[in-house]
């Protein structure tokens, strides 16, 4: 009897359901807070092949695909054959990259089954991790938010070097929006203009830094990581974010996309 009434209230309350289980991959994470990783980050983008074209096609995502694997139950991230690209896909690696170089120092240990949601197989837009970085609109700062993996925020005296950056280059968000994943790298002046500087696959040639006017630039996101262990935290996510999934097909704006990203 007692069974049967869990059930139903799960079934009838799926919220209590997905409370529960973030409350149960919370008591696995590691106590010790990060270390700035931002320095970890820059480290893995220089690493990062040149060049290689930009492209949105199919073939740069299924060299994206092949680039990622597990093996001996570890992540393997190998972004020489992940060419051509495009900017969140280049952006995914080096994410993908700086969880891998914790692996391997032994700073942060996640099970096979949050490793396996790492990869990237097609998702679309909203579905998983990948599909989730890879949406309209705030997709990393959605991830960020809902797994509490780093703090989000708009204001650019507050961003560093390494911080994960979502610039938008007209107000629109979603379906009519004009984007771009980057790295974010500081800012410069030269002639007397305020210089936007990041790492991402750009167009035309691929990965590789970019600097742009600030002025072109219409609004941007900034995403820090800063609790990587909170990946563990991935099997609670629900398989769709609809608010990132509708983004394809549906206007959104930056009040709505703050309130989604947490600020």
């Amino acid at each position: 009897m007692w069974g049967f009434q869990t059930m139903n209230f799960f079934n009838l309350f799926p919220r209590a359901r997905l409370w529960l289980a973030l409350a149960a991959a919370a008591l696995l994470l590691p106590s010790a807070a990060f270390a700035d990783l931002n320095p970890l980050i820059l480290q893995q983008l220089r690493a990062m092949p040149g060049g290689g074209r930009y492209s949105v096609q199919r073939e740069a995502t299924q060299r994206l695909c092949a680039s990622v694997r597990m093996e001996a139950g570890a992540l393997r991230v190998a972004p020489a054959g992940a060419r051509p690209s495009y900017c969140s896909g280049a952006t995914y690696l080096v994410f993908l990259k700086t969880v891998e170089a914790l692996q391997a120092a032994g700073r942060l240990h996640l099970d096979p089954t949050t490793l396996e949601a790492l990869l990237i197989r097609g998702q679309p837009d909203g579905h998983g991790i990948w599909g989730r970085w890879n949406a309209n609109g705030p997709g990393t700062a959605r991830l960020f938010h809902e797994l509490g993996l780093g703090r989000n925020f708009d204001d650019y005296e507050e961003a560093r070097p390494g911080d994960f950056m979502k610039i938008f280059w007209t107000p629109e968000v979603g379906r009519l929006e004009r984007g771009h994943s980057v790295i974010y790298l500081g800012r410069e002046t030269k002639g007397g203009v305020e210089m936007v500087r990041f790492w991402s696959s750009n167009q035309p040639d691929g990965y590789g830094e970019k600097a742009v006017p600030r002025s072109k630039i219409a609004y941007a996101l900034f995403s820090r990581l800063e609790h990587p262990e909170a990946l563990a935290r991935s099997a609670a996510l629900p398989a769709r974010d609809p608010y990132l999934a509708s983004l394809l097909s549906t206007r959104s704006s930056v009040k709505e996309l703050r309130a989604k990203s947490g600020l």
